[in-house]
């Protein structure tokens, strides 16, 4: 009952927000014989329930070891942008029929000390609500952008970047003055600029975000939406957002060879994207197959294993240089 009481949302001055809760249980006596004791296991419980939205966890020994974990890993992020340790792997976004790569995402990874490289769903999460993550994404906005401009000049000049925003860092009032500098300083248009944003953090913010998003569009910055149909679907709302794109779920494209409902759904999404005039992209494509009936369904664009992983930039520049911007695919 007070998990679903905090999903009804509330206004404050005419605008409406939405919060999410998390709780942790701990039991006397397995858990605890005394009241500092018993905080600290409800405590560990509740950090754990944090990695899934409005869930409720019980305290275990598996859940303090994994909590102490996560706390050690928090300690390290808060260093690890003053010691450089991320970095930035860049996947292809292929259209399909070419072969051409159009975009590249950026993906924060962390050359972890002592655990070698970490992907972004094993530390992202652990600062997404807190400001750490939006000096984080001034960091991914810049060096990104600085590639980008590399590889525009390097016989590229229509390649676009995509980059990842948290909803902490749209709340700040100065984020579009840092990144309108930022791309002034790298000298990269606006138009090859294409920032993501979750679908959750979209409808959870809709009475701020429409203003923000606005005013990025006004600078001519593309906005797609990411992992499109995991959450809310909505034409309603799609229809008032000033998105240019959007991405449809990896779950869906999973299963589009196999399963019908899917495939239905992902046949669904792009033609509600065609019908809003909005760019459609598939990502997780790890098939031919897959990428067969995605074309055939009208998508053009796709991202995934079948074209290629997350690379070093390095890497992806040689893959420009002797490819000329093509990838080539396996059968």
């Amino acid at each position: 009952m007070s998990l679903r009481s905090f999903a009804q949302g509330f206004k404050v001055s005419g605008r409406d927000f939405f919060i999410t809760g998390s709780i942790g249980v701990a039991l006397y006596p397995n858990d605890g014989t005394d009241m500092a004791t018993l905080l600290k296991s409800a405590d560990a419980a509740m950090y754990a329930a944090k990695e899934y939205t409005g869930t409720v966890r019980f305290y275990s020994p598996a859940i303090n070891a994994r909590t102490m974990e996560q706390l050690t890993l928090e300690t390290g992020l808060r260093r690890a942008l003053d010691q450089n340790e991320f970095v930035l792997h860049y996947q292809p976004v292929v259209e399909f029929v070419t072969r051409r790569i159009v975009s590249v995402e950026a993906l924060l990874h962390w050359q972890h000390p002592e655990r070698g490289l970490l992907t972004p769903d094993s530390f992202i999460p652990l600062v997404e609500g807190s400001d750490l993550i939006v000096s984080i994404g001034e960091w991914v906005l810049r060096t990104s952008c600085e590639q980008l401009r590399t590889w525009q000049a390097t016989g590229f000049p229509e390649l676009r970047m995509t980059v990842n925003v948290a909803p902490r860092q749209l709340t700040k009032q100065d984020f579009i003055k840092r990144l309108v500098r930022i791309l002034r300083e790298t000298g990269i248009k606006p138009a090859c600029l294409e920032l993501e944003l979750t679908e959750r953090t979209l409808m959870q913010g809709m009475e701020w975000v429409v203003p923000q998003l606005q005013a990025l569009r006004d600078l001519g910055i593309q906005i797609d939406i990411d992992d499109f149909g995991a959450e809310y679907s909505s034409l309603n709302y799609l229809r008032r957002l000033p998105v240019t794109g959007i991405k449809i779920d990896r779950s869906f494209i999973r299963g589009i060879t196999t399963n019908l409902e899917d495939a239905s759904i992902a046949a669904m999404i792009i033609s509600l994207a065609h019908s809003l005039s909005l760019k459609v992209i598939a990502e997780g494509v790890e098939t031919l197959r897959q990428a067969a009936v995605l074309q055939n369904k009208g998508c053009a664009e796709m991202q995934g294993y079948y074209f290629s992983p997350p690379l070093p930039a390095r890497t992806l520049t040689t893959l420009f240089i002797t490819g000329n911007g093509i990838i080539a695919t396996r059968v």
